[in-house]
């Protein structure tokens, strides 16, 4: 029998857990979210208004110069109801640039594409601090799985509801969280090369997600290249090494 997956029980079991995980490690905190317009960031911000409240989250849009699909981003926020704050991140993306610039350094392509994730995350805490917040990450497992995040930016988090579950699971989430069509079946964009995410990554997420659940990839080719990011990628979901100090 192949793999099958209740998205209803799934989806209370992530609502009991986020309402518990509160309790325990910020109780009366609000969850501050930042808001791309995906599906991702839409699933989590309307799970937490179903374990918390739409009065104990705060949704942060962080558009750097123009972002095309913004609108997405007012529909979610509006859809639920939530306190939400747009906060820029051109000027600081732009200044740290120039400042490299002004050092002599020649800022890589990488750079220039990671930086502004690790500025929204900046933000993000600044937020949660100033606001008795706990940041949530929105990664999902099919995106962790081929290191498809930035580290230090979208990586990370106070707590992950969607780091066990594949995009198409997420989907079906947010399918049962009666979230606009549009938002759930977007076509999902990293929103620094204008480029999707499958162009990128060189497959589709519903090969990725097959392979991940069933061990199943028909395709050599693709089944090479997501064990290579796989294995490339394993060290930024792991804690940072550190210096094992004994006692003489």
């Amino acid at each position: 029998m192949g793999y099958t997956f209740d998205a209803k029980d799934t989806k209370d079991k992530l609502i009991a857990w986020i309402r518990d995980w509160f309790e325990e490690n910020g109780k009366g905190c609000n969850a501050i979210i930042g808001i791309s317009g995906g599906k991702d960031s839409s699933v989590c911000a309307a799970l937490c208004v179903e374990a918390l409240g739409k009065d104990r989250v705060i949704g942060v849009l962080m558009p750097n110069l123009k972002q095309d699909d913004i609108d997405d981003s007012y529909q979610l926020v509006n859809h639920l109801g939530i306190k939400n704050f747009t906060i820029p991140i051109s000027v600081a993306v732009a200044g740290i640039h120039n400042q490299l610039e002004h050092e002599g350094i020649e800022v890589s392509a990488q750079t220039t594409m990671n930086l502004p994730p690790r500025i929204r995350m900046s933000v993000l805490y600044a937020v949660s601090q100033s606001m008795n917040g706990r940041v949530i990450n929105t990664c999902n497992l099919s995106e962790d799985w081929v290191g498809y995040s930035t580290r230090y930016g979208d990586s990370v988090g106070d707590m992950s509801p969607l780091s066990r579950l594949t995009v198409q699971e997420v989907k079906a989430i947010g399918k049962e969280l009666n979230l606009p069509a549009n938002l759930v079946d977007k076509v999902p964009a990293d929103g620094l090369c204008q480029k999707t995410d499958e162009d990128n990554l060189g497959f589709t997420y519903e090969a990725l997600d097959k392979y991940i659940r069933e061990g199943v990839c028909e395709d050599a080719e693709v089944k090479a290249r997501i064990d290579y990011l796989h294995e490339k990628n394993k060290f930024k979901l792991e804690l940072m090494p550190v210096f094992e100090y004994k006692e003489n």
